[in-house]
């Protein structure tokens, strides 16, 4: 095991030594963060570099719950954020959108607080109305925005029509009200939502923009606590490639069996390679972190969740890295196959654009890359998150390197890659 970590060390040495090397893992992420920063004005005064979100919303229901959502939009918590805009017309907020002259289109048809609060059993439909979201790909931050307030409304709705036919449910077991006497029960209920909803939507039906942790800590929106480690997490797939390009470069230079002169196994040997590796992506991200939170002011959040966080992310990227060393031949090919990965990986696991706003089967297929998880792990901890949240994230990027490793492990005993 000494000799396991001292191989590691050695080689996490010699990569902080390789000027070429420290300029794209540490100072091509920084300078693109910043970039990104400049972009989106986090450095003109405002904290999150994005206010006044244009949207349009069209209300054809006309009704409690569709006035509530636009109540919503139109509320003090937001007035910095969105700049809410009012139509009747759907065809045309389409086309504002189209235009670039709106972020999202938000939709509300006729007979929406019907479908979710019907008056009566005879108004009850077996169609389902739902809320039309259409958004701008062009702004794909700002979209995302939107649409997350308004899954917290629907999210809030879905709670409070569970919540009452739970609560019927009791009744009924209880014996308080027969079955019988349900259907009037509920509507009652409904028409109590309903009032509530028309007489105050915010703290009824609406949500309340989350700006708060469970400690009390205030939480606001940062456009670079995505972007930049978006940035880290891509340069991160370099940096294991880079360490997998090593491994063959030495194995040709006979460096690598040159080792097994002294007393110290094959499997030691290439667990300490790729440990050297491990230690180099974890440095890397931990790095970047804190110059990010020094220079930037960047909160990252709850400090052990972030440790726990890159260590996992680094351990899924080291997987995949490895797993192109075990298929390449030669040093060249890792080089050009994990640069092609690189950047492949961060386009699917969201580094430049959220994955809510890409179709269906690419947030689908980008679940299989560290980066997509990881973005999910830190986004969460930018918002408050704590160590509980991070469960599944973290669970997949260790899920994802053991079988990651494990396939490379047997492809490197194929290899013969460390040999006498």
């Amino acid at each position: 095991m000494l000799k396991l970590l001292l191989i590691g060390i050695k080689d996490l040495k010699l990569m902080f030594r390789d000027r070429a090397a420290l300029i794209l893992i540490l100072l091509a992420p920084f300078l693109l963060t910043l970039g990104m920063g400049l972009v989106t004005g986090r450095f003109s005064g405002g904290n999150s570099g994005i206010s006044d979100i244009p949207i349009v919303i069209v209300n054809l229901d006309k009704d409690s719950l569709g006035n509530a959502l636009v109540d919503v939009f139109n509320s003090e918590d937001l007035a910095d954020l969105v700049e809410p805009t009012s139509s009747e017309d759907s065809e045309a907020a389409r086309l504002l959108v189209d235009g670039d002259e709106a972020a999202a289109a938000i939709i509300i048809p006729a007979g929406f607080t019907q479908s979710v609060i019907p008056q009566n059993e005879s108004a009850v439909s077996n169609q389902e109305i739902t809320i039309e979201f259409y958004s701008n790909p062009s702004r794909p931050t700002s979209a995302g925005i939107i649409k997350a307030i308004l899954d917290g409304f629907m999210a809030r709705l879905d709670e409070m029509r569970l919540g009452g036919l739970t609560s019927i449910s009791q009744l009924i077991v209880s014996g308080r009200i027969s079955p019988q006497d349900a259907n009037q029960v509920g509507e009652e209920m409904g028409a109590r939502l309903r009032q509530n909803a028309a007489g105050n939507a915010n703290e009824a039906t609406a949500i309340a923009l989350n700006t708060s942790t469970s400690e009390g800590e205030a939480v606001e929106f940062d456009a670079l606590a995505y972007f930049a480690p978006g940035m880290a997490l891509m340069f991160l797939m370099y940096t294991v490639s880079y360490g997998g390009r090593s491994i063959l470069a030495e194995k040709s230079q006979g460096t690598l069996p040159r080792l097994l002169v002294s007393p110290t196994d094959s499997l030691q040997v290439l667990g300490g390679k790729v440990f050297g590796i491990f230690l180099t992506g974890a440095a890397q991200m931990l790095i970047l972190i804190g110059a990010s939170s020094l220079f930037f002011q960047l909160k990252w959040g709850d400090a052990f969740g972030v440790v726990l966080l890159v260590l996992a992310a680094v351990f899924g990227a080291t997987g995949w890295g490895m797993l192109i060393t075990a298929l390449a031949r030669t040093p060249a090919q890792v080089g050009s196959v994990g640069s092609a990965v690189m950047l492949i990986f961060a386009m699917l696991g969201g580094s430049f654009v959220q994955l809510d706003n890409l179709p269906a089967f690419v947030q689908t297929l980008g679940r299989i890359t560290p980066n997509a998880w990881a973005m999910d792990g830190f986004t969460t901890l930018a918002f408050g998150g704590t160590l509980t949240s991070l469960s599944t994230p973290m669970l997949a990027l260790l899920t994802m390197g053991i079988l990651l490793f494990s396939i490379s492990a047997v492809l490197f005993g194929k290899k013969n890659l460390v040999q006498k």
